[in-house]
């Protein structure tokens, strides 16, 4: 038998704002599996500059990151956290473009995962959340679906290996329902 060169594996969560990527992350957690943010490193960025966290200034600190070290900016600060890593297994949150598959590719085994509800149905999410930063009415929610549009995350979304629909559920529905999704992406790794 031939042993198994150790790699990474790589579930890289991808959806809309509200669609219920926080939910995956979660859960993922409850299984012990470690999440890193690629929000967080766009949060902590802002903070950096002195900015306010809200939804424009988290984009605009987002587009000028993109712009000015490319379009896999964010993700290269993600994966020096995921290689200092001990984890076989890591949950990426918060995967917007190609590019940042591409380079995830470098750092380990990928797989995406995307998450679907309809702008409604997110919307009235994001209300109840009320995080900072969030759109306050639908006019801002809808133009910040066309900017995350923009930045390419459509394209990841269609490449998904896995679609979870998380509308017409309840919470804990779905929450099993990522469970098992999640339990059998590593089954069949480290099978």
């Amino acid at each position: 038998m031939v042993p198994r060169i150790f790699m990474k594996l790589l579930i890289c969560v991808t959806g809309m704002p509200g669609s219920g990527k926080g939910v995956v992350s979660e859960v993922a957690k409850e299984l012990g599996i470690p999440v890193v943010s690629l929000g967080d490193v766009v949060r902590e960025e802002a903070r950096r500059l002195g900015l306010k966290i809200t939804a424009k200034n988290l984009l605009e600190v987002a587009r000028k990151l993109r712009g000015e070290e490319g379009r896999d900016a964010v993700v290269k600060r993600v994966a020096r956290k995921i290689l200092s890593m001990r984890d076989e297994v890591v949950l990426v949150d918060g995967i917007r473009n190609i590019e940042e598959i591409d380079y995830l590719k470098k750092v380990g085994k990928v797989v995406i995962l995307a998450i679907h509800a309809s702008p409604k149905e997110r919307f009235r999410r994001i209300l109840k959340r009320g995080r900072v930063g969030d759109p306050k009415d639908f006019q801002e929610f809808m133009m910040r679906d066309l900017t995350e549009l923009k930045l390419g995350i459509g394209s990841v979304i269609a490449l998904a290996d896995y679609m979870l629909i998380n509308e017409g559920i309840n919470e804990e529905e779905f929450r099993e329902r990522v469970k098992n999704l999640l339990t059998r992406i590593v089954s069949e790794f480290k099978g």
